[in-house]
């Protein structure tokens, strides 16, 4: 009792160290950047996005202002274009501590075309994405009492939609809201914060001056709307601008310098908890509830598990030491004993699937692993767009070898001859399929003209970097894995299978497999939601420390409840475990699956058919490397366990 307590004690200080990420912001890398007073501050634009179509658009496919010169590409990494993004210089002319009041940006004509592109996209909701000094533009407005609100995640709208009309009216005006710091011991001044207050304005000239746009007279003269070093507020508003065919739309903005406590370092804490909107409190319940699954199946694994093992083992073992007359006189043996002859026969079906899929999981599992631990400690930031993107591919290629190394072990134990399609299949099924589907939906989106949309070179690079790195790895592994000596059984396989007896209803495999995922399911099910959120409706998300306290207790919890399903099957006379345990533990994927429809209603999704086909395409391929993460715990768990108790018997 007193080393259980110590182990417990143990976890939670290793909990708690891991949890304490949470809060700390420091990222390597990251090196602020000193504005002196009057230097230009760049403010950057990135693509449209919308939670309603999933279809990121080019900025500067729509009737918005463009910069001198016209747009130009900012640097981008491979994760930023493989995540939609599309960074690109503005037209806005902002400068450290300069106040601009009401300066007329552009006018722009709207045609036909241009008045239906506009209208739709305010009408799925599409919104602004705006960068300065890497920070993104945290949207103001009012919510549905009127009190003004600010958002840190997401964008800021291109427009609205009249509830009683059904108009369409742009936001053409913006309060450009920035925060700056003054460090110590340094002579300029660092941006801490960044907000866009958008306001949809009918502009006209005082005098009733009419601007063709493009000479300069238009620049200065006086809008009716704008005071003199004042700037706009809401109740200055006197109609709003209506999106139509020949519509002239003015864009105007202005820009407002505040000084703010706030640290550097800290600059981004107020993006990632949304201001505190989601308490704390929230993933605390929801470790909580983790924790206590786990403690509750393992207390039920060692009173079933250790109590009925050694009543079986002491028994098996004390029969095993009787002579043949005394062993007449006792009962017939019953039990997993039974089946020691068959209990590591291999698969009768598909005994390569088996181990690629085994193989597979590893390496999606390590993968996976190693890039929360690496977001927990904050190398994997939002201040650093695509990194968790670019991380994540470059720790799978790497973790091939385990792949290689797992599939050929367990192939070798049984005795599979055709080792190079086993091998070559573990490198290519997985990272096929996903390559497969991400091409299809790249054609796809290429069509709509969506910034979603892969460029051609980045897809050869990522091709490369699957067969030039990926694949070889897997190749080294299954090369070690094959070089050992083949995996030992504590009990000698029978040359004829033993008949499986006809199990009662609950002992049936496939209400086990159906039971089994339900407990994993909720135990990660709070922290589910939270990244779903993230994921789909363009939410921060970085409380990785909480992630990867979730994410072990999936697995553990897993692996005990397969081990606990493999035993009983055992005990009904059923050697067929190793698919079993496979299915058993993989089924949470199934139930994630499920869930995702219920979820998908969050989202409001238009009717258009590649929103559907997205987000159900790539949820299935994230269920399916669930599936295989899950899975593989639960095998080689479940055959770990097998050879533990069989290993510990006499057999004649």
């Amino acid at each position: 009792m007193t080393k259980l307590r110590s182990m417990m004690a143990k976890a939670s200080v290793f909990s708690m160290a891991i949890l304490k990420t949470c809060h700390g912001f420091y990222v390597p890398g990251v090196r602020p950047y000193e504005f002196e007073q009057g230097e230009e501050v760049p403010m950057k634009v990135n693509s449209l996005t919308s939670i309603h179509t999933q279809l990121p658009k080019d900025y500067y496919r729509l009737p918005f202002c463009r910069p001198t010169g016209g747009p130009k590409m900012a640097s981008e990494n491979l994760g930023e274009f493989l995540t939609g993004n599309k960074i690109q210089n503005s037209p806005y002319s902002i400068n450290m501590l300069r106040e601009v009041y009401c300066q007329v940006l552009c006018q722009v004509t709207l045609t036909k075309l241009e008045a239906h592109t506009l209208a739709t996209h305010i009408k799925y909701g599409y919104h602004n994405n705006w960068i300065i000094d890497n920070l993104p533009g945290a949207s103001v407005g009012l919510s549905g009492s009127g009190q003004q609100q600010t958002h840190y995640a997401g964008g800021f709208p291109i427009g609205f939609t009249a509830q009683d009309t059904k108009e369409m009216y742009v936001y053409n005006h913006v309060n450009i809201i920035l925060e700056y710091h003054n460090p110590e011991g340094k002579d300029g001044h660092r941006v801490v914060g960044f907000a866009v207050e958008p306001m949809s304005i009918a502009h006209e000239y005082a005098g009733g001056y009419e601007w063709d746009g493009e000479s300069s007279e238009g620049f200065t003269k006086p809008l009716d709307v704008c005071e003199t070093n004042e700037h706009i507020s809401r109740d200055m508003i006197n109609g709003f601008k209506r999106v139509a065919p020949g519509e002239n739309i003015i864009y105007t903005y202005d820009v407002t310098w505040e000084y703010s406590e706030t640290a550097w370092a800290s600059r981004w804490d107020v993006y990632l908890s949304e201001d505190h909107m989601v308490p704390a409190q929230v993933h605390w319940y929801s470790i909580t509830n983790s924790i206590l699954v786990v403690l509750f199946l393992s207390l039920l694994v060692v009173s079933i598990l250790v109590r009925s093992l050694r009543r079986d083992i002491a028994g098996y073992n004390a029969m095993a030491a009787l002579t043949d007359e005394e062993k007449e006189e006792e009962l017939d043996e019953s039990g997993w004993k039974l089946v020691h002859a068959d209990v590591f026969r291999p698969p009768s079906n598909y005994p390569m699937a088996f181990c690629i899929m085994v193989g597979s999981g590893a390496q999606i599992g390590l993968c996976a692993f190693f890039t929360i631990c690496c977001a927990a400690v904050g190398f994997l930031s939002p201040a650093r767009r695509g990194s968790l993107m670019t991380a994540t591919l470059i720790f799978y290629m790497l973790c091939g070898c385990l792949a290689g190394y797992v599939s050929s072990r367990l192939y070798k134990s049984f005795r599979g001859r055709q080792w190079q399609m086993c091998t070559l299949a573990t490198a290519t099924a997985f990272p096929g399929l996903c390559f497969m589907i991400f091409i299809f939906f790249n054609t796809i989106l290429a069509f709509f003209r969506s910034t979603a949309s892969v460029p051609f070179l980045d897809l050869v690079i990522v091709a490369a970097m699957w067969c030039c790195v990926s694949i070889p790895l897997v190749f080294l592994g299954a090369y070690f894995g094959y070089k050992e000596e083949s995996m030992e059984f504590p009990t000698v396989t029978s040359t004829i299978a033993r008949a499986v007896p006809e199990p009662s209803f609950f002992m049936k495999p496939l209400v086990g497999i159906s039971m089994a995922g339900m407990v994993p399911f909720a135990a990660a099910y709070v922290e589910l939601f939270f990244i779903m959120t993230s994921l789909w409706m363009d939410q921060f998300y970085y409380v990785f420390g909480f992630t990867l306290v979730v994410f072990v207790i999936l697995l553990i919890t897993c692996a005990e409840v397969t081990v606990l399903l493999c035993y009983y099957q055992l005990c009904a006379e059923n050697h067929r475990w190793w698919w079993f345990s496979f299915f058993a533990s993989g089924s949470t994927a199934a139930y994630t699956f499920v869930y995702s429809f219920f979820w998908f209603r969050s989202l409001e999704a238009s009717k258009m058919l590649i929103t559907y086909m997205l987000y159900f395409g790539y949820m299935f391929l994230i269920c399916t490397a669930m599936f295989l993460v899950t899975g593989s715990v639960g095998a080689l768990t479940s055959l770990w366990f097998i050879r533990k108790i069989f290993g510990t018997i006499k057999v004649d």
